[in-house]
């Protein structure tokens, strides 16, 4: 595949105690070269991916290490959610421990969300941590779930509530590798960006609202802007509170009933930008019954573009108040909610009332009628 991006963009996360790692948005080809400026030894490297980045991207890549002098083993697992669990993180440790491993034996991350945070975690826990290099496939994670460190799996009672923060030693985002995403997951990842320009750039919200058909045809000149842009927010909050004490909880803007609905409806029945799509807009009715000079038809209109198949309709109230009160974000049985004070600016509240979620939850079902009946 052609790819005519020649934009490099390079942002630095910068942590306590003098740790920082770079987020490299760049061609594939480039890699090895950051591998080697970030001080990995050459030579035995474990390469996480799934079935379908493995058909797609994998040959490419493990000619480039190769070439490079090093030795990789490649571990492909089936691609979605189902795979964020712990069979598979036990196979992971199983070749890991039987190929023989060391404390330098660095892992990457090849694919998106699911195998970032699955990879990670193994990462996190071998031998009490091994280098981590994460290379994302999805849009959703070259923008958001790569950087920061989080990783883990899910268990039945919820996502991600098995899990270690362990910041990575490298994010290495190639643009090109979008290109070849379903269109799903392509939307699906779109509700990240938007996430970002609400909780945090008011500049890629406009661009986002003009560029909008660009964004939709992934304009390749036009990725390494979109994704830098979304990045910097991501790493701006992680910089400021790294492992979510305070600050980092506004990156859960509309996840609240995001992930509830993911649970009810079923992991996979919505993806998880579905989800988050559809949570970000009871989050902006609840923004807006606090703060009522919030551009409510303005954040509205864009967040109707990001299309989500199936209906809401089907899903109990009930049954996902239940499941947000079990989930992580949850503090002393309270839940929290990101709200927003004005585009741009996020804040968290724990007093939303049973009334408002029902209300924020009916503004949801309509929204989502009337861009399907549009």
């Amino acid at each position: 595949m052609d790819n005519p991006q020649t934009v490099v963009v390079v942002h630095y996360v910068e942590l306590p105690g003098d740790r920082r790692y770079p987020v490299v948005i760049e061609s594939l080809a480039a890699l090895p070269a950051w591998l080697e400026r970030v001080g990995l030894r050459r030579g035995r490297l474990l390469l996480v991916t799934d079935e379908n980045i493995a058909r797609l991207h994998l040959e490419p890549l493990r000619a480039a290490l190769e070439a490079a002098g090093w030795t990789p083993r490649v571990l492909v697992l089936p691609p979605g959610e189902p795979t964020k669990a712990l069979p598979y993180l036990e196979r992971i440790y199983d070749e890991a421990l039987r190929w023989g491993i060391d404390r330098r034996t660095p892992v990457l991350a090849f694919g998106g969300g699911v195998i970032g945070d699955l990879a990670g975690f193994a990462a996190a826990t071998l031998l009490r941590g091994l280098p981590l290099v994460q290379m994302p496939s999805t849009l959703i994670a070259q923008v958001d779930s790569a950087i920061g460190g989080k990783t883990g799996i899910n268990h039945t009672r919820g996502k991600n509530l098995i899990g270690a923060f362990h910041q990575p030693v490298l994010v290495f985002a190639d643009p090109s590798l979008l290109q070849t995403l379903p269109v799903r997951e392509w939307t699906s990842g779109l509700a990240e960006v938007v996430k970002h320009a609400l909780i945090g750039d008011p500049a890629l919200f406009a661009l986002l609202e003009e560029r909008w058909a660009d964004v939709m045809q992934r304009d390749a000149a036009l990725l390494p802007e979109l994704i830098g842009q979304a990045v910097a927010v991501k790493i701006r909050v992680v910089m400021q509170d790294e492992r979510e004490a305070g600050l980092r909880a506004i990156l859960n803007f509309g996840h609240t009933f995001g992930h509830a609905i993911e649970r009810v409806a079923g992991y996979g029945h919505f993806t998880h930008g579905e989800a988050v799509a559809l949570g970000m807009l009871a989050a902006l009715w609840l923004s807006h019954r606090r703060h009522p000079d919030l551009p409510v038809d303005r954040i509205r209109t864009l967040l109707q573009r990001l299309p989500v198949p199936g209906s809401p309709d089907t899903l109990d109230f009930e049954a996902l108040r239940e499941a947000m009160q079990v989930d992580k974000k949850a503090l002393a049985g309270r839940l929290r909610f990101v709200l927003l004070r004005r585009l741009g600016e996020a804040y968290v509240a724990d007093d939303v009332s049973e009334a408002e979620l029902r209300d924020a939850w009916q503004f949801v079902l309509e929204s989502h009628r009337a861009t399907v009946n549009s």
